[in-house]
């Protein structure tokens, strides 16, 4: 069964691009690869962009693309969509080289969010340089992770899972509720879910993932001594993945975890767990979700 590979971009709408670009360069480390009135895109690896902010009246992420291993791959998952009922795009050659990818599809999940499946996500010819010195982890890991708050739980699962091939890496609870932390590669989850009653459905946090532990720390002092973002939970260890991480609010409401040092999966050792706690030290809550 053909499956989603990794997460390849996000794009976000913003008012305000320049705090975008602050927030994102000087305090996480990305670097531009264009700016224009309308438009900023960043890079945290060789691909031309991982992170598109359009300027917007909305604020947060309107677009998650996810990549897969190539054409046949593509047809087979816009088969399968389409057969459990989805109404799938084939988006125009223009649209797949504007997102910088040789060709895609779209459509809206459950609870609103615009999904584009692509494959031959383009490499830019310059080398990544991290104005902070960062050194991510993506290749087959892909930019990172996405927290998804949610109202329709099964409808979400049976998307990921069943159509889209995600494999279940375990569940934590959070009170009266619980995440479903799933992954389509060696990292511990690209794609993380929960009901949260009462709260906009939407993205809740993009996970990015350094080296180096001192960069880090960089960044939580820039933080806790700079004012360089709101900080949304303060250090600590994750009991899922193991990252050491902070979170902060970024520019647009929703949250950036900035970490180093999770775990991988081998799905032929990995066996799901549940965890009654997120974390085993630190994480705590400085402002509401």
């Amino acid at each position: 069964m053909s499956e989603v590979r990794s997460l390849g971009y996000v794009i976000i709408s913003s008012g305000d691009l320049d705090a975008w670009e602050t927030f994102a360069c000087d305090l996480l480390g990305l670097q531009v690869a264009e700016k224009t009135p309308d438009r900023l895109r960043l890079r945290n690896d060789e691909k031309i962009y991982r992170l598109e902010v359009v300027r917007g009246e909305a604020e947060g992420v309107t677009v998650l693309g996810w990549e897969v291993q190539g054409k046949e791959a593509l047809e087979d998952l816009v088969t399968r969509l389409e057969t459990n009922g989805y109404e799938v795009t084939r988006d125009s050659t223009e649209a797949a080289r504007e997102r910088g990818v040789t060709e895609m599809v779209s459509f809206t999940d459950p609870e609103g969010m615009r999904v584009e499946l692509f494959y031959g996500q383009m490499v830019d010819k310059n080398k990544f340089i991290s104005p902070t010195g960062a050194n991510f982890l993506t290749g087959d890991g892909g930019l990172g992770h996405v927290f998804h708050l949610v109202h329709q739980e099964e409808p979400i699962r049976h998307l990921y899972l069943d159509i889209l091939g995600f494999k279940l890496s375990d569940y934590i609870d959070f009170g009266p509720i619980y995440g479903t932390f799933t992954h389509c590669n060696p990292r511990h989850h690209s794609y993380a879910f929960a009901p949260v009653p009462g709260v906009p459905s939407g993205i809740g946090h993009i996970m990015f993932e350094v080296d180096d532990i001192d960069i880090v720390g960089r960044a939580y002092d820039k933080v806790l001594k700079e004012n360089a973002a709101p900080l949304a939970m303060s250090l600590g260890r994750h009991s899922n993945d193991q990252m050491l991480s902070f979170y902060v609010n970024s520019p647009s409401g929703f949250q950036i975890e900035y970490g180093t040092g999770a775990i991988t999966i081998d799905d032929e050792t990995w066996v799901p767990k549940r965890y009654d706690v997120p974390g085993f030290w630190g994480h705590e809550r400085q402002m509401p979700v």
